[in-house]
C-alpha cells in the first residue's frame, strides 16, 4: 500500500513557473518508479513525466519536454515536478503515480488526490 500526497499547485501567469511535490508513504519509496500525469476538463489523463527508482532514467511527454523537469529525493520520499515556461494549455489537475521502469515509465495502481494548476493568459 502506498499513499501519495501532491502539493504546490496554484494560479500562475503564462510564462511563469511552479514546482509540484509528491510525498509518498507506505512501501519503500526508493524502490519505486514515479510519474506525473495531468487531466484537463473534458480530456483524458495525459502522461507528463516519469523517473526511475534511482533517478537515473527520466522520460517526458511530448507537450512538456524541454519545459518540465522531474526529480526525486529518496531521503525525503518525495518526487518533484519543476514546471517552467507555463502555458494556458498546461492548466489541469496534476496527479502523482507509482509505477515501473523498464526503459521508460509504466503507470501503476496508486494515485494521489491531485493538485490543481491553472495558467492564465
Amino acid at each position: 500500500q502506498v499513499q501519495l500526497v501532491e502539493s504546490g499547485g496554484g494560479l500562475v501567469q503564462a510564462g511563469g513557473a511552479l514546482r509540484l511535490s509528491c510525498a509518498a508513504s507506505g512501501r519503500l519509496f526508493s524502490n519505486l518508479a514515479m510519474g506525473w500525469f495531468r487531466q484537463a476538463p473534458g480530456k483524458e489523463r495525459e502522461f507528463v513525466a516519469g523517473i526511475s527508482w534511482n533517478g537515473g532514467g527520466t522520460v517526458y511527454g511530448v507537450s512538456v519536454k524541454g519545459r518540465f523537469t522531474i526529480s526525486r529525493d529518496n531521503a525525503k520520499n518525495t518526487v518533484f515536478l519543476q514546471m517552467n515556461s507555463l502555458k494556458p494549455e498546461d492548466t489541469a489537475v496534476y496527479y502523482c503515480n507509482t509505477g515501473a521502469w523498464r526503459g521508460t515509465y509504466y503507470s501503476g495502481n496508486y494515485w494521489g488526490q491531485g493538485t490543481q494548476v491553472t495558467v492564465s493568459s
